[in-house]
């Protein structure tokens, strides 16, 4: 396999396909096409340790490592007897197998991990579910397709961030939705009911150009294509980062926000991150230039009464309107009813699955 025949697929939040792909642009993958579920590339494998490193908003990458036809059961046992498997993974590897069938003479998924099992069996590897490494076998049209979850864990698990609030928002979604909201890391950046801190640190990461992925291990590190050296060369210094402070969270939780000013910590971004234990009602705009309001309001599903909440809602948008004029102003909410209490002139985005409902941006342009 040379430097640039692997086909790479970085999974998206689904409906945030379009707004991942600038991620593959401002890293120079020029060639990357988003489709249904996220962005494919040719490239090679340190293009895959590249990726994990460096992609906010993506859920896993993918590394497809092989594909043939098998029209039965014994066909897939004689193509996945025959298959490298030593080219991927170390003898020894403890391999967790996933299948898929669609449209196919094989039918049955539990069957064709069984098969698959064996084969990586006899090649020396451990077949386990609770292996180091996920192999995912997509069987379509009689076409089997085979691909290694690179990634482990999801990308939204940056490595440095312990506290969780209450019903939190993952960081690949914060990232999307900061982009969705033309954050580009130049502008201040507030959040009045920030929870656990996900958009303020998003954010200052964003701004200070650091690697997504810095803090925490990955499954290509396993694979018998790891390089440490090459990889070693990819990651970049982390500098100490000075303020003042750019980025701003309040909450009226003194815990939750406790929990925030930790995970700033452990990522380095206490210098340029304010968080302070206040209700919406005391909220103050900071001094200097105009930025983004990005908030994710209780909306009735998981925290709060549903009825309750538009009272909330009301005071954001007073808040907003009487104290933030030249900022611009996203809200993530599940209702656009809640939305429209704000009383802000927004627009609303497609809507995304999150946490088993829809919810939806809601943006406005820099208010007068």
């Amino acid at each position: 396999m040379t430097d640039t025949d692997l086909e790479i697929f970085a999974v998206a939040p689904p409906g945030l396909e379009p707004a991942l792909l600038p991620e593959f642009r401002a890293l120079g993958y020029k060639d990357a096409r988003y489709g249904a579920g996220g962005v494919t590339m040719m490239g090679g494998w340190a293009d895959v340790w590249r990726l994990n490193l460096e992609l906010r908003g993506a859920t896993k990458v993918l590394a497809r490592i092989g594909s043939f036809r098998a029209m039965s059961l014994a066909g897939l046992d004689h193509r996945a007897d025959e298959f490298p498997w030593d080219e991927t993974f170390y003898s020894g590897t403890t391999v967790r197998v996933e299948a898929t069938c669609k449209r196919s003479k094989i039918y049955h998924a539990g069957a064709a991990i069984e098969r698959v099992e064996r084969a990586l069996l006899k090649a020396g590897m451990k077949p386990s579910a609770d292996g180091e490494v996920t192999l995912k076998v997509r069987i379509e049209q009689n076409i089997v397709t085979l691909s290694v979850d690179t990634s482990g864990e999801s990308l939204h698990k940056r490595g440095h961030k312990e506290a969780v609030g209450k019903a939190p928002m993952r960081e690949n979604l914060a990232a999307l939705f900061l982009r969705q909201a033309g954050y580009d890391g130049a502008e201040p950046v507030l959040d009045p009911m920030c929870g656990s801190g996900t958009f303020v640190i998003e954010a200052a990461e964003i701004a200070e150009g650091l690697q997504a992925g810095r803090s925490r291990r990955f499954a290509f590190e396993t694979l018998a294509s790891f390089d440490a050296v090459d990889y070693k060369a990819l990651r970049r210094a982390v500098s100490v980062v000075k303020g003042p402070a750019r980025f701003f969270g309040s909450d009226r939780d003194a815990g939750t926000l406790k929990g925030a000013v930790a995970n700033a910590d452990r990522a380095g971004l206490s210098a340029i991150c304010d968080f302070q234990c206040k209700p919406l009602s005391e909220l103050k705009r900071p001094d200097g230039a105009a930025g983004l309001v990005i908030v994710n309001p209780p909306y009735g599903g998981r925290i709060g009464d549903k009825k309750q909440l538009y009272a909330l809602y009301a005071s954001l948008g007073t808040a907003m309107k009487t104290q933030f004029s030249g900022w611009r102003v996203a809200i993530v909410t599940s209702e656009p009813g809640l939305a429209q209490a704000t009383g802000l002139p927004l627009s609303q985005g497609p809507a995304i699955p999150h946490g088993g409902m829809k919810v939806w941006l809601f943006q406005t342009p820099p208010l007068k």
